[in-house]
């Protein structure tokens, strides 16, 4: 007995010098994190490379991931902490409008005189209020809509001055920041397919503007949502599991049944937890808006790997930690797991999941479910109804 006491202290001094040493090295490490962009007044080459490499993504596989995506040229406003550059567009108007509100922001766009974009000509503005950006989302300029992202370097350094901020002082000090950030983000084609997300949002906007506009006004009603609500939290992830196994399931007819079983959970816990028609809609709307723009981003990285044919533009392979996709089908299969830990939480990143996993399984139970995505009234629930 005393020898197995022994090791179990021995193993618990070891663990907690290991956990010590572990918080020590991280925050050492923290100090190095950067807190400003090192170029703010034109776009490094890194950054030129990834927007390129999205338009290049885009307009080469679009299509394949959805009829007509590819042909549509969208421009693109990458930000800084300072500075709005504007890619893709020639002699802009003023400005841009924030959508779907229409509300008019910025000033007059200037000429990058001391840069280029491989050759041609982008444009900036001056940010003087940190508090009004682009965002990431899409925005009008003009009459024709955009993509907007903030640069890859300054996205890290806002994340981290975030994540500091909501943390105790203590796990401030030694969280993992670095690590987190890199399995979001981080790496080079996790930013590439998340431009191409909101480049997707930049293609609904174009194609279907009210039904844009109509689920990103129903975002207001997330105050509202009956987020904590026993019965419509516990009957969520019931249903979400119901999903899960109908992605999974070997045969489609397995998938069928699993979706009918889905969809009629979804009922019950509508029915149950007395959610209203405006609720409902707002569901619907989110996981359409989000749910579809999620499915391109994954998408459109699982097309570039699969494809033999896709090239990615040159001045994308020189940069570090780029793969030519490789990484796609491991991170697709992540964020199908992530589907079931977002249903445990509060907030709307489970709209994104369980929309994206929708349009997943119509991909599989009916190929030609894009055809009517784009309807009026027409939800990703609804054509997972109708599955024969």
């Amino acid at each position: 007995m005393k020898k197995i006491f022994r090791t179990i202290l021995k193993t618990i001094k070891w663990t907690f010098l290991v956990i010590v040493g572990l918080a020590i090295i991280s925050v050492v490490y923290n100090l190095t994190l950067p807190e400003h962009s090192e170029i703010v007044e034109h776009l490094s080459e890194k950054e030129k490379a990834y927007v390129a490499e999205t338009m290049n993504l885009q307009q080469k596989l679009g299509n394949e991931v959805w009829p007509g995506w590819g042909e549509l040229h969208i421009p693109a406003i990458v930000y800084n902490e300072e500075y709005a550059f504007l890619i893709g567009y020639s002699n802009p108007p003023a400005g841009w409008y924030k959508m779907p509100v229409e509300e008019f922001r910025g000033a007059g766009w200037e000429i990058v005189e001391t840069d280029d974009f491989f050759g041609k000509t982008y444009y900036r503005q001056v940010l003087p209020n940190p508090d009004i950006t682009p965002e990431n989302f899409t925005v009008k300029v003009g009459n024709r809509w955009v993509t907007t992202m903030q640069t890859k370097e300054y996205a890290a350094v806002a994340f981290y001055k975030g994540f500091k901020k909501e943390l105790p002082p203590l796990l401030n000090a030694i969280f993992p920041y670095k690590i987190f950030w890199n399995m979001l983000m981080g790496k080079a084609e996790n930013y590439i397919c998340g431009m191409a997300h909101e480049a997707f949002h930049a293609f609904q906007g174009t194609v279907v503007p009210e039904r844009l506009a109509e689920s990103e006004f129903a975002s207001q009603l997330s105050s509202d949502y009956p987020w904590e609500k026993s019965v419509n939290a516990e009957v969520w992830i019931e249903e979400t599991n119901l999903l899960l196994a109908a992605y999974y399931a070997e045969s489609k007819d397995e998938a069928k049944q699993l979706v009918a079983q889905f969809t009629g959970k979804r009922h019950e816990r509508r029915e149950g937890s007395g959610l209203t028609n405006e609720m409902v809609q707002y569901e619907q709307k989110r996981e359409w808006l989000e749910g579809l723009a999620k499915y391109a981003e994954l998408k459109i990285g699982l097309c570039a790997q699969e494809s033999k044919a896709y090239s990615p533009i040159d001045e994308i392979t020189e940069v570090s930690g780029f793969k030519n996709y490789k990484n796609r089908t491991s991170y697709f299969n992540r964020q199908i797991e992530e589907v079931k830990r977002t249903a445990a939480r509060s907030g709307e990143s489970r709209f994104y999941y369980v929309g994206m996993l929708q349009a997943v399984l119509l991909d599989r139970l009916m190929p030609e479910w894009k055809s009517a995505a784009f309807n009026n009234g027409i939800y990703l629930e609804n054509l997972l109804a109708n599955i024969n």
